[in-house]
């Protein structure tokens, strides 16, 4: 399993397996992939713990209760799954500022930080005013293969690769 050129599992073995656990769960419980919303849960459970009524009073909460579900469920074996991984294959390290970022920006870990909380104050922020996580949306629609879903995850890999070129200006991770 493990890949010659980064130490990790194959990507398109990954790609694989990822899309079996789609369809698997498309068809068995009738969910597809997503995990903005188990942020707004999370969220919600932990402010439960300190202020119940606040939670209560709030009509967001109505629609996305908090509560450990499927979803939250799927992140935490995301993160357990990827220990275990990068444990197996060697790959795993613990570093504040990654290489490439450090190459680029400096070394310093609160700007990394900072960047990294804006970053995904925007992406929560745009995941929710969307209804839902664009990622997770691509991949339930590819499922059904909706032509939509090709277009969104073609348009996320084109912007991926387009936002990266600007970014780092073409440098490769060491």
């Amino acid at each position: 399993m493990n890949d010659k050129n980064n130490g990790g599992w194959s990507p398109y073995l990954a790609g694989a397996l990822t899309g079996g656990v789609i369809i698997l769960s498309a068809l068995i419980a009738g969910n597809y992939f997503g995990a903005s919303t188990c942020f707004v849960r999370v969220s919600g459970y932990i402010e439960q713990l300190f202020s119940p009524a606040r939670v209560e009073g709030i009509t967001y909460f109505k629609w996305f209760a908090p509560k450990v579900d499927w979803q939250v469920m799927m992140v935490l074996g995301i993160l357990i799954g990827s220990f275990i991984s990068s444990k197996q294959d060697g790959s795993f390290q613990i570093k504040s500022v990654p290489d490439m970022w450090s190459a680029r920006f400096g070394s310093s870990p609160v700007k990394r930080g900072a960047f990294a909380f804006l970053g995904g104050i925007i992406l929560m922020f745009g995941a929710r005013l969307a209804g839902g996580c664009p990622s997770g949306y691509g991949l339930g629609a590819m499922v059904q293969l909706a032509v939509s879903g090709l277009i969104v995850v073609v348009c996320f890999f084109a912007g991926g690769i387009l936002f990266a070129q600007l970014i780092y200006r073409g440098g490769e991770q060491r």
